[in-house]
């Protein structure tokens, strides 16, 4: 039987209105295939947005990676380091190309990539004569990683580093926003990410060399000339007119949606960090979180409860919630590859938790939530809490029994 409670989703997608108006402009073109002045358009502003060069936009987040590595010249058998903390399509493409992941494990504040274990497989690599043909950094949840350490790192060993900003849009580093440090960065337009196209994706570069034969390869790679000429593989990438209409309509609110998903995040930690083992990922120092999602900590041995009770408590009041990414080091997908640390990883997925986070919540539906949050870690206090006066009393019984029990024996003396 269905909750007569309305869902509160994770990230649904977020009109705002003027979608429409671009999306019908699309249509009375008679531009619907891919490509076209939208697409022409979508590419120049959101190069704008970002404050790079070069945009191509794409079918996907995963496309427009897989593209990337490709122009890194990544082939079969090539090592790519990538975050181990992420979803699969960070890595996936790495194996469409026939290459090989190394992942590498998370530092513990901002949660991405560490530099120091970077550094620690780019040197011993290198070393062995057989270095990694790229650098996969991915921004987290919204959050950018330690960037000034990894580019440095990868320049220093002349490996290209691509960003994977899928779920950083509106993130900035060191007053950058993330996408424009790397040699190339792509970006998601998923349904539930900060702007939607539906689905879709762009690569960015300050070289225009490399977007224009993105740009090619995502066409099929066709030769000049009047008929098909192909001396290349390429791929059905390109995004189509109608959905860059969307896509335009939906970056014109850009700050809005960071500033919405900013104040959810800052909600949770007002409301939820006096609760005993409750932490809100933090924000680091060298940037500004875009807050794609809002992700806590649960410590069991604090809460009372753990991360997979409190999912099921929200998803019993008819929430969605979901657990941070698994690490794909351990997933059976991704077996035997090599991984560099690894445990920072497994405890945030052990503990983490994404919480509602789309940028048109409303205050009740943010109350909803903390609530039902609060309500179970307190009454799973108040059962530990009860269990340890009932420990404590019966552990007294006990030796006020024994005393009695020596009196006798005392007596009958």
């Amino acid at each position: 039987m269905a909750s007569a409670v309305r869902r509160i989703y994770l990230s649904p997608p977020h009109l705002t209105g003027s979608e429409t108006q671009y999306v019908l402009a699309a249509l009375d073109s008679g531009w619907l295939a891919p490509l076209g002045p939208q697409v022409d358009a979508f590419e120049r502003e959101f190069a704008v947005a970002i404050g790079t060069r070069h945009a191509a936009a794409v079918s996907s987040g995963t496309a427009a990676l897989h593209l990337a590595l490709r122009l890194a010249d990544v082939g079969p058998g090539d090592e790519v380091l990538v975050s181990t903390f992420t979803f699969i399509a960070s890595a996936s493409p790495i194996l469409f190309l026939g290459a090989v992941p190394v992942f590498i494990d998370s530092e513990r504040h901002s949660w991405n990539l560490d530099p120091a274990l970077l550094e620690e497989a780019l040197e011993e690599r290198v070393a062995s004569g057989h270095p990694p043909k790229a650098v996969v950094a991915v921004h987290l949840f919204g959050q950018s990683a330690d960037l000034s350490p990894i580019v440095d790192a990868c320049a220093r060993y002349g490996i290209p580093l691509i960003e994977d900003a899928a779920e950083a849009l509106g993130a900035t580093y060191q007053g950058r926003a993330v996408g424009t440090l790397g040699r190339m960065a792509i970006f998601s337009f998923n349904g539930n990410k900060m702007i939607t196209t539906s689905g879709g994706g762009m690569l960015v570069s300050a070289d225009g060399s490399l977007v224009e034969r993105a740009r090619w390869l995502a066409a099929q790679a066709r030769d000049p000339g009047p008929h098909y000429e192909h001396s290349e593989i390429g791929y059905n990438y390109r995004m189509s007119n109608i959905l860059a209409a969307l896509g335009r309509a939906q970056l014109e609110g850009l700050a809005e949606r960071v500033a919405a998903r900013r104040r959810i995040a800052h909600w949770y930690r007002e409301t939820l960090e006096d609760l005993p083992g409750i932490a809100v990922q933090p924000e680091l120092a060298w940037g500004r979180h875009a807050r794609w999602l809002s992700c806590v900590t649960i410590d069991p041995a604090l809460a009372g409860v753990d991360r997979e009770e409190l999912r099921l408590a929200l998803e019993a009041g008819n929430i969605e919630a979901r657990p941070v990414w698994k690490p794909l080091h351990t997933q059976p997908v991704f077996a035997g590859c090599d991984t560099v640390g690894g445990a920072v990883a497994e405890r945030l997925f052990a503990r983490g938790l994404c919480l509602p986070s789309g940028s048109g919540m409303r205050s009740e539906d943010l109350e909803r939530v903390t609530h039902l949050i609060r309500r179970t870690v307190e009454r799973a206090s108040r059962r530990r809490l009860m269990r340890v006066l009932w420990t404590a009393a019966s552990a007294a019984r006990r030796k006020s029994g024994a005393l009695v029990r020596a009196a006798g024996r005392l007596e009958a003396t």
